[in-house]
């Protein structure tokens, strides 16, 4: 794979300045790829080439507080969170709709952007989140309960992020390694640099503030009745791409979705894949992301890609 067709982008916003990587023609429909907790643009480095070359401009920035990214002390809400990558959309690509593809939080990023600005999303694809509503719903089962034990853990105050930069962040890589499927081919040198970037308290605490606010928002009043009765559905056309061996998140949230969708959602389920696919499968992930641009009418003409033939197709139910 030729990484040296990406270019790394200093982006400046009304809120931040964003860092990302890129891929692709600058006049190619644009394919925004947000990333997830412990990660960085970074997770999409084997995605974006391949998105490229099939004639799309692809860029994957550092989300608020991560990498080289500006880390302001508040704004970690998920409003405030989607209001950057909306800015960031209208710069890239002022006045047209955009591909949006997001994993682990960068799919809830994706979610809420798809919910509250549906004509700025041309397509939406998350990859191993689920949707706000049904995380909502289904979290206070007990097996998922169990499985969410860092959600709650990460409510403490000063404690997680230290414990995420301690001793140059060197927790960082089992954490993940502990989400990925057994026998999953990721280097140490590959998981380098989550380590390096939580290794700064202020960027452990920003990733931390994540989860802080997103629970505290659930517990205001109105935001448990706006998750579960009154967020808007999604008007794009959906794909939900699941590594089935997922440790922090059950296969039980991926099913059901249709009351939060105006078309037929699509869930197709990567076998041999945990939490974090476009580390482990990118291959494979980048195929599901073509293939379902591919199918919508708005996909502009490109070079057929090479597809991947073992992921499962199953309709959500």
């Amino acid at each position: 794979m030729d990484f040296s067709t990406l270019a790394s982008l200093s982006i400046p916003l009304a809120s931040l300045r964003m860092q990302a990587l890129e891929a692709g023609p600058s006049d190619g429909p644009l394919v925004l790829l947000l990333h997830g907790f412990p990660e960085l643009s970074e997770s999409w480095r084997e995605v974006l080439p391949l998105l490229g070359a099939a004639g799309y401009h692809a860029v994957a920035p550092d989300l608020r507080g991560y990498g080289g990214t500006d880390r302001p002390r508040k704004g970690y809400d998920l409003d405030t969170l989607a209001d950057d990558v909306y800015q960031l959309a209208r710069h890239l690509q002022p006045g047209r709709p955009v591909h949006l593809v997001g994993h682990d939080w960068g799919g809830g990023i994706a979610y809420h952007m798809a919910a509250m600005h549906p004509d700025l999303v041309a397509t939406l694809t998350v990859v191993n989140c689920p949707h706000p509503s049904v995380l909502a719903r289904r979290i206070w089962r007990p097996a998922q309960l169990k499985r969410s034990w860092y959600m709650f853990y990460f409510q403490l105050p000063w404690l997680p992020e230290r414990a995420l930069s301690a001793e140059g962040g060197r927790r960082v890589p089992a954490l993940m390694r502990r989400g990925m499927a057994k026998g999953a081919q990721v280097s140490d040198a590959r998981l380098a640099p989550y380590a390096r970037n939580l290794a700064h308290p202020d960027a452990a605490r920003a990733a931390v503030d994540y989860y802080r606010e997103a629970l505290r928002g659930l517990f205001t009043p109105g935001g448990a009745r706006r998750l579960l009765r009154t967020y808007p559905r999604i008007r794009a056309p959906f794909l939900l791409v699941w590594g089935e061996e997922d440790t922090a998140l059950g296969r039980e949230l991926t099913v059901g979705l249709e009351p939060y969708f105006e078309q037929p959602p699509e869930v197709r389920y990567l076998a041999g894949v945990g939490h974090f696919p476009p580390l482990e499968a990118p291959e494979r992930v980048a195929s599901e992301i073509l293939e379902h641009l591919e199918r919508q009418p708005s996909a502009a003409p490109r070079a057929k890609a090479g597809r991947g033939k073992d992921s499962c197709p199953t309709q959500a139910s």
